[in-house]
């Protein structure tokens, strides 16, 4: 306030003399007085302007005064009442902290006291134990064991129920819907069967023929054999010649060859090597044009023409009998159907399913599985990486991962186990079907196995005193596993274990 004042006076004190200064002017202006009145009246008006400049001040000064007083006392007054509000809560929390802490002892107090209840509880259940212990002479750990011993039984002979049940449900299930679509599938192939020999044996219209192909000094065959490369076996097999070799298209290029020759009469070392030229374009076409039947006979297009080509080699291979072109047609068509009840993309498992035995073409000249031949030619001639994995995991070499790769597989099952498709020889025959026996043997409490519908199905008859109906069950399981680890076979084989308890007695 006193800042204020100072700087407040000096100016009212220039205002004053400016007025004053102005007021001598005019009067200056009006009648011009004599300079001392001038002076005179200037320094009178001077002191009135300055006494009330001064007058003003000061009231003003009191007025900001008593205004700063009260608003000083209002907060004096605001600082008391929050003082006092603060020592309440002061109070307050001092007592909130005794009531803890007296509840804190409370509490230490009740679980010192809980503790002691539990010892002497704990001791006093000890002595109960030990006196029931002496009166009935039994061990309570032996007691707990053997409890714990019926309750392991009871809860694993429920969990092997339970385990039945769920897995006969889930078989039930499976097998209705599995059977659903394949037999949908099977239903809807149309396939002939025909069944394919891989010796080619040319006929002859008498035995004469056989010293016209041998030729003078054997000249006519070694030409043949070595233009055509095949072996050529004349027999005592009455009017034929047999034509061998591990390559199929090489032997048919021989077969149609030496059937012109036989039928034209004149064979010498030059129209061998005619009959050969014209034979091998003909096989060449034949392939072309098989490649690009079997190509219209699936619906697929965009398939690279070396690929076209080695699907038409296909046609003179056979594997168990089968035609593998007709198999790869076959399996396409399968595999569609599958994908298509399942829907999935019929494209894609129609392709992999059409190209899965493309190795099988130079199998013979590549050594290694057919199947990763196949999936090494594939990729090389850019087919899609779902369609390589398919060709290289339906032998099981890669594990499949995708769907397309198993519908492969279980076309290519299809397609080779139907009826009549293919053809074993009796020894393995009677070999798989040997070890399906052994392998049933091999288990504790089998008595006998006996191998059923051409290997199809195992029945097993166990002992009834070594394994229960929970333990057969079990069985039948372990040795379905057992086959699927150390045997290969198209579809599945259905394991039977037959447990039957007979009591008699006589009546004498």
């Amino acid at each position: 306030m006193e800042q204020m004042l100072s700087l407040l006076i000096p100016g009212l004190v220039v205002t004053a003399i400016f007025l004053g200064g102005l007021l001598i002017g005019r009067r200056l202006v009006k009648v011009p007085p004599a300079p001392d009145e001038l002076i005179g009246d200037a320094r009178i008006d001077a002191q009135r302007i300055l006494a009330r400049a001064e007058e003003d001040a000061r009231t003003l000064a009191e007025t900001y005064r008593d205004r700063e007083d009260a608003t000083l006392e209002h907060r004096r007054v605001e600082i008391d009442t929050k003082d006092a509000t603060l020592e309440q809560r002061e109070a307050t929390l001092e007592q909130r902290a005794a009531n803890l802490a007296q509840r804190e002892e409370l509490l230490i107090d009740s679980e010192r006291a809980a503790k002691e209840v539990a010892l002497e509880a704990a001791r006093s259940q000890e002595d109960a134990r030990l006196e029931l212990e002496a009166l009935a002479g039994f061990d309570s750990r032996a007691a707990k064991e053997d409890l714990l011993e019926k309750v392991e039984d009871e809860a694993r002979r429920d969990a092997m129920v339970l385990v039945r049940d769920v897995e006969t449900r889930a078989r039930e299930e499976a097998s209705r819907r599995s059977r659903r679509i394949l037999a949908t599938v099977i239903q809807r192939v149309a396939s002939e069967v025909v069944s394919e020999t891989t010796t080619s044996v040319v006929p002859l219209p008498s035995d004469d023929m056989k010293g016209r192909i041998i030729g003078r000094d054997g000249r006519n065959i070694r030409t043949f054999e070595s233009v055509a490369g095949v072996d050529l076996i004349v027999d005592d097999t009455p009017e034929s010649v047999s034509v061998s070799t591990f390559d199929p298209v090489r032997r048919e290029v021989a077969r149609l060859a030496l059937t012109r020759l036989v039928e034209d009469g004149r064979i010498h070392p030059t129209s061998i090597e005619e009959a050969y030229e014209k034979a091998k374009d003909e096989v060449e076409q034949s392939i072309k044009d098989s490649g690009e039947w079997a190509m219209l006979e699936v619906g697929l297009t965009r398939i690279h023409p070396e690929l076209v080509t080695l699907l038409g080699r296909l046609k003179y291979r056979s594997s168990y009998g089968q035609n593998v072109l007709n198999h790869l047609v076959e399996s396409a068509h399968i595999g569609g159907m599958l994908a298509a009840e399942l829907g999935i993309d019929e494209v894609e498992v129609k392709r992999a399913a059409f190209l899965h035995d493309i190795g099988k073409a130079v199998s013979h000249e590549v050594g290694g599985s057919h199947a990763l031949i196949g999936a090494e030619i594939a990729r090389r001639f850019g087919e899609d990486a779902a369609i390589v994995h398919a060709i290289e995991a339906h032998h099981n070499e890669v594990e499949p991962r995708t769907l397309t790769a198993v519908l492969v597989q279980a076309a290519d099952a299809v397609s080779a186990a139907r009826p009549g498709a293919r053809r074993e020889a009796l020894d393995s025959y009677v070999r798989r079907l040997e070890r399906l026996e052994t392998i049933a043997m091999e288990f504790d409490g089998v008595e006998r196995a006996f191998a059923l519908q051409a290997g199809r199905e195992v029945r097993v008859i166990v002992d009834p005193g070594t394994l229960d109906d929970m333990a057969s069950k079990s069985l039948a399981r372990s040795i379905a596993k057992r086959l699927e680890q150390d045997l290969q076979y198209p579809g599945q084989i259905e394991v039977t274990v037959i447990r039957e308890y007979r009591a008699k007695d006589y009546a004498r």
